[in-house]
């Protein structure tokens, strides 16, 4: 993975460097740069489906459809230790949650508060 990462790095900077500003020079390139992108996301994947349970997978998935950037964190957070080897387990459901809430500390973000108020009737039972 290192590899491909670094691979992608030196094409960056090989377009950088001759002036093309990241544009594909042709539609090969861009189909190949496409490819590219699409195999290294099924890499990715693949291997959140090793290190994750099948509930925790489903659970960040519901949260992607709501929030993809915070799905996105969690999952580089997930991917980080596993490389790091901190992970001993799957990611359970519970352990998720705990990093869910970890990344809203980091970004500041709070449960949000939700208050319910109640119409109250303007006739009573008793009125009648």
């Amino acid at each position: 993975m290192d590899g491909d990462l670094e691979a992608i790095r030196q094409k960056r900077m090989m377009e950088l460097a001759g002036g093309q500003g990241g544009m594909p020079a042709s539609e090969d390139e861009a189909a190949a740069q496409e490819e590219a992108r699409r195999a290294q996301e099924e890499q990715r994947q693949t291997m959140l489906a090793a290190i994750m349970t099948g509930g925790a997978r489903e659970r960040l998935s519901r949260i992607a459809l709501v929030k993809p950037d915070k799905a996105r964190a969690v999952e580089n957070m997930i991917l980080a230790a596993a490389q790091r080897g901190q992970l001993g387990e799957k990611v359970s459901e519970e352990r998720l949650v705990s990093m869910l809430e970890t990344i809203n500390e980091k970004q500041g973000t709070t449960k949000p508060k939700i208050t319910i108020q109640r119409r109250r009737p303007a006739f009573d039972d008793d009125d009648y």
